[in-house]
């Protein structure tokens, strides 16, 4: 443990042990305990910790050059970074902007929507909807378009002013009269009638997670859902702007969270799983119809920040989406996530205190309940998910356990993002731990 740090911790009470080493899996702390590393940090360490490839990749670059600053320079490994993204990108994307995270991420993506519509002669657009207890960061642009309330709660008076719609919630939303289908159009009424009461000529577009994150624990669209939100921006003008920092890039069996949806998003936010946690980096892929319109118009975009390119956050991110390309590690993040779903399933089916278990490939979320038939939360005084990370970390394990997955305050939930290299006896031992710790945060919060 650490004593007396200068640094402003996410927690002012309490100590952090020291992370020291890390290979594969496993986090090691300086006094020697091993903590099997189940949720990635945040759904960031695809490839697990210390890969030899991404490693070399970075020393190479560093021997070459570190840093140049992109007002004046480009660089070979950022241009073949940009090349690959857009390779393998959704259709209509011809382009890359390359920043540190997520937040940036988004935040360059609202911007670059906003500029759009200046630029093609459309200024009086300048409304987002997004979507209730979603989560897009934490810089102002991108906590205004997020729909946590208690992230927003103390920062309200400086955010912008956007629309929030129902989150595709189908353990809690979805009414027990209703299919599947009436479920998915009474979703996309809400978005529809949020567009007409706005209008629609003043829209600039929808932000969405394509399958729901940190805030609310993995939630999955019915099918056809974002066909529909992507016809209804087609008809009004609008942008579909697709937040996959948290469940992208392979993270949920394929390459994009949204070739499973058969859409492609006019932008999208990449981040966390882009660069596997060994530099900071993100990305907005931008469909060619944006570019064009800025060329067209001023020819250039007004933003930019110091580390934008960086080359080894470059280095480092195309290192990694070689790897997975090359050991097929998005497909077998797609068979290890329905290896640990099934584990998931009978370790938790009769379990009085889980109400769903859900997601995608390696992206699994369990809700925690007071009581599964009633489905009511626990009273967030009880501190369950806080409970739990601590249980968790006690027993050897590193997940990510949130509290108000329903409104920002009530519910609570565990995600699940473990690395995409994960084996079978690792699996189990991760599920071993993780009934341990639910198990002792549930009777001690009962």
């Amino acid at each position: 443990m650490h004593h007396d740090s200068h640094i402003l911790h996410r927690q002012l009470r309490g100590q952090y042990p020291l992370a020291a080493r890390a290979q594969g899996c496993f986090i090691e702390d300086s006094e020697g305990k091993r903590y099997l590393d189940a949720s990635g940090g945040a759904a960031v360490s695809c490839l697990g910790h210390g890969h030899r490839d991404v490693l070399s990749a970075m020393h190479a670059q560093l021997d070459g050059i570190a840093y140049a600053h992109t007002s004046f320079f480009s660089t070979a490994v950022a241009e073949e970074l940009a090349d690959a993204l857009v390779a393998d990108a959704p259709e209509g994307i011809s382009h890359v902007y390359l920043v540190s995270g997520g937040s940036e991420a988004i935040e360059a993506a609202l911007k670059l929507a906003r500029q759009y519509f200046v630029e093609i002669g459309q200024p009086q657009r300048a409304k987002f909807i997004a979507r209730r207890n979603s989560y897009h960061g934490n810089t102002l642009g991108a906590l205004a378009v997020g729909g946590n309330a208690w992230r927003r709660q103390q920062f309200a008076p400086l955010l912008i002013d956007v629309e929030h719609v129902a989150p595709t919630y189908a353990y809690r939303d979805r009414r027990a009269d209703e299919t599947e289908t009436q479920y998915c159009e009474r979703l996309v009424a809400e978005i529809e009638q949020t567009i007409e009461r706005v209008g629609g000529e003043n829209v600039i577009g929808f932000v969405a997670e394509t399958v729901g994150g940190a805030t609310s624990g993995c939630l999955t669209a019915p099918p056809g859902y974002y066909r529909a939100v992507r016809e209804l921006c087609d008809r009004h003008g609008c942008l579909l702007i697709l937040d996959e920092v948290m469940c992208g890039m392979g993270r949920t069996g394929t390459l994009h969270a949204c070739e499973k949806e058969g859409v492609a998003p006019d932008l999208m936010a990449i981040a966390k799983g882009l660069g596997g946690g060994y530099q900071p980096v993100g990305a907005v892929l931008v469909a060619g119809r944006i570019i064009d319109a800025i060329a067209q118009g001023t020819g250039f975009f007004q933003h930019g920040h110091t580390y934008i390119g960086h080359p080894m956050a470059c280095a480092a991110a195309l290192a990694v989406q070689r790897v997975l390309k090359r050991d097929r590690l998005v497909e077998r993040c797609a068979t290890q996530g329905e290896k640990l779903a099934a584990r998931l399933q009978a370790a938790f089916e009769h379990d009085p205190h889980v109400g769903d278990i859900r997601g995608r490939g390696l992206f699994r979320a369990l809700e925690l309940v007071a009581g599964r038939d009633s489905k009511t939360p626990f009273d967030p005084a009880r501190r369950v998910s806080a409970r739990v990370r601590a249980e968790a970390m006690a027993a050897g394990l590193l997940c990510y356990p949130m509290a108000g997955t329903i409104d920002g305050k009530h519910g609570d939930h565990v995600l699940l993002a473990p690395p995409f290299i994960i084996s079978d006896d690792e699996l189990d031992l991760l599920v071993e731990r993780l009934q341990k710790a639910i198990d002792r945060a549930t009777r001690a919060a009962a």
